[in-house]
């Protein structure tokens, strides 16, 4: 006969979900439960569609909270801002900019969402069959390494909502072409080296759990002599060292069959796709082209686990991908999407006593979690009090896309508990500033499980 397990929420509402015996050995003693997925698009940290801002003096306004939460309205947790360093080729930034980065970066704290942060000096060229018209696009290395030094205390303090920081700086639109402060096609790596040493600067102006994206592989690959062979390995994934925090970003994703150049051969495809296992990836598109078919689209998104797109460029392509209905489960799958399939737990739950519980945790998503994470068992009881918690041993960036993690975890309850009692998962932040905002926590991909108050994603109700 089928039974039943209570879930309760917040307002402790009754949900109910179905549960049942398992005779299988290596279950004995414990109750299985079955969680339905939901199939519609919805807000999670660190992944997603992005729109975005700029500014290019002191003048201008700086990131505003009321178009941050128009865009998190929309379920969108990325919000894109170029700074471009324009009125200051030959000299230092001015406190007045800085200050603009400052408080467009608090916005973003005060608000719940995270940042694609890209600098740069030049942002438009009228002409590109002449292009030196619009000369020059970026500073000498000297000023450029001044420039980090200036903005590596704000990086530092606002890392928390910097999702990942984009190489930029050096080219027009930051793209690492067009430039007149460097060498404009370096080829070896002695070549591309003063490019390493502006890299370099930007890993270290960022805490070391923070990514640096580069426009191509070719880039990554030249300028530290790395070849296929020497793709991040998983002992080397989430690592302080550079190769496991240079990312990349595509920013003419399906244009063409090299996507304009950013694959100049098959094996550089073939590296960033095993590199964006374990390193961020996004961008977006530039042109419509025969490699934006759906089925196309979806298979090479899922082999370059992109996490962000741009919402808005190219419209022509997303137009056409929305003409298709593939646009949907796009913008579903970008990043992480974690799916409960089913759980166990101790049937006959006794205080004092240890309690197992096992998870299959799915990840639909075209990626993992990249940035740290925090994975953790509450226990609250029926005002909504945490009574216990218990750290999670299992790090949710390795939860795989196309796989499923199963969790088995034995924790001790407290003693003298008497009551109902509800067991959850949390996800949250790391971050101090951003842990206890629910804003800032993942929710996983099923009904009736999910407390937007509190962060957490319900998972069974204990009767001591």
């Amino acid at each position: 006969m089928k039974r039943y397990c209570l879930f309760i929420g917040i307002a402790f509402s009754l949900l109910v979900v179905s549960c049942n015996k398992d005779d299988r050995p290596e279950y004995k003693g414990m109750a299985r439960v079955n969680y339905e997925e939901i199939d519609e698009s919805f807000s999670n940290p660190e992944r997603g569609l992005y729109t975005g801002t700029s500014f290019e003096s002191e003048d201008g306004s700086p990131v505003t909270e009321s178009a941050l939460k128009a865009s998190l309205k929309f379920g969108r947790t990325l919000y894109m801002l170029e700074c471009w360093l324009i009125p200051f080729f030959d000299s230092d930034i001015s406190a007045a900019y800085l200050d603009l980065i400052r408080t467009s970066l608090q916005a973003y704290r005060n608000v719940g969402m995270k940042c694609i942060l890209r600098f740069g000096y030049s942002n438009h060229i009228k002409d590109l069959s002449h292009p030196e018209n619009d000369a020059p696009f970026d500073t000498s290395e000297e000023q450029m390494l001044r420039h980090i030094a200036q903005i590596k205390p704000i990086l530092q303090e606002y890392s928390d909502v910097i999702y990942v920081l984009q190489a930029g700086f050096i080219g027009c639109w930051g793209e690492w072409h067009y430039t007149t402060g460097f060498l404009s096609s370096p080829e070896t790596q002695e070549e591309y080296l003063p490019r390493r040493r502006v890299v370099e600067a930007l890993l270290d102006a960022l805490p070391s759990d923070r990514q640096v994206e580069l426009r191509t592989p070719g880039a990554k690959m030249t300028m530290y002599g790395y070849t296929l062979a020497d793709t991040i390995t998983r002992a080397e994934a989430h690592t302080p060292i550079s190769k496991a925090r240079l990312a990349g970003h595509n920013d003419c994703f399906l244009a063409n069959s090299s996507d304009q150049g950013t694959f100049r051969t098959p094996s550089e495809r073939e590296y960033w796709n095993a590199e964006s296992r374990y390193t961020i990836m996004g961008g977006e598109t530039c042109a419509m082209s025969l490699q934006c078919k759906c089925d196309n689209t979806l298979e090479v998104m899922a082999a370059q686990h992109f996490s962000y797109l741009n919402k808005s460029f190219d419209p022509d392509v997303i137009k056409y991908w929305t003409k298709n209905n593939c646009f949907a489960d796009i913008e579903a799958r970008l990043g992480y999407r974690l799916v409960l399939k089913k759980a166990h737990f101790t049937r006959d739950a006794t205080d004092g006593a240890p309690f197992r519980v096992i998870l299959d945790i799915y990840n639909k998503g075209f990626a993992p979690i990249m940035n740290p994470r925090d994975a953790e068992l509450v226990l609250t009881d029926e005002a909504g009090t945490v009574v216990e918690t218990w750290e999670l041993q299992s790090d949710p960036r390795y939860w795989m896309p196309g796989t499923t993690t199963k969790i088995d975890q034995s924790v001790d309850l407290p003693s003298g508990l008497s009551g109902k009692y509800v067991l959850s998962l949390n996800l949250p932040d790391p971050a101090p500033n951003l842990r206890n905002n629910p804003l800032f926590s993942v929710r996983l991909a099923n009904k009736n499980i999910w407390d937007a108050e509190t962060g957490y994603n319900n998972l069974y109700t204990l009767n001591l």
